[in-house]
């Protein structure tokens, strides 16, 4: 299939991070279309909500004929190996080397591999992803460089162009907060608030300001801190 130059593929978790990058593709390319990763992470609920988004997107007006088929993705085996804080039942800590047990090691090299596999089938040539390397827990699999290395690997392996977007790479959690009211005002500011889940315990007994989350964990406290200072922000401005 040749590629279709106005067709995104976007790694889509139901996450905050995510959900912006699925508006910030709608609002750019007539056709859209998600992909998601089971890996036994804890935080499942995820997965669950990321209906929940997809159903509000496609009500929205200007996005209603955008938004196209969804990809589920089985990567069991990745939990099944991977010794962490997000696919077993541990405290969350960071470990001699000072990486975060929350680090899957070759999650997000797995991830951008199959979505490049979908892509090629599906004659996509833009693919999408939420990672970022200033609000980040020092992931390396987020950085800047790995996804220049990942889509010159993918393009050569494949022999495609595909052209791999970080729109969040460069920004920090409030400005997360920021773009997504720029792309679609306070509608899309509460759709994340009330829809996404980010809490790496998959906690949603209690809604929050920022959310829907524990409070305590990684997660949660750079979701809240970004929302805190988004809103102070606003204020000032």
């Amino acid at each position: 299939m040749s590629e279709n130059n106005d067709a995104a593929l976007v790694l889509f978790s139901g996450g905050q991070d995510s959900t912006t990058c699925l508006a910030w593709a709608l609002e750019r390319w007539g056709r859209v279309e998600t992909i998601g990763f089971g890996y036994g992470q804890r935080h499942l609920v995820e997965m669950e909500q990321r209906s929940v988004i997809r159903n509000r997107f496609q009500s929205f007006e200007p996005w209603s004929d955008r938004l196209g088929e969804d990809h589920l993705v089985d990567l069991a085996s990745l939990g099944a190996i991977s010794a962490t804080s997000l696919t077993s039942d541990m405290a969350f800590a960071l470990s001699e080397s000072g990486m975060p047990n929350t680090f899957v090691p070759g999650r997000n090299i797995i991830f951008m591999t199959y979505a490049a596999a979908i892509a090629y089938r599906r004659g996509i040539k833009h693919i999408v992803t939420g990672v970022c390397e200033t609000d980040f827990s020092g992931y390396p699999d987020c950085r800047d460089d790995t996804m220049k290395a990942l889509q010159v690997a993918l393009n050569l392996g494949m022999e495609r162009r595909f052209v791999i977007h970080t729109p969040l790479m460069w920004i920090d959690k409030a400005a997360t907060w920021k773009l997504a009211r720029d792309i679609a005002g306070d509608w899309l500011v509460d759709l994340i608030r009330t829809d996404t889940h980010t809490c790496y315990l998959g906690d949603r007994s209690e809604q929050h300001d920022w959310g829907f989350g524990c409070g305590t964990c990684p997660a949660c406290d750079l979701r809240r801190t970004g929302y805190d200072r988004f809103r102070a922000d606003e204020i000032v401005n």
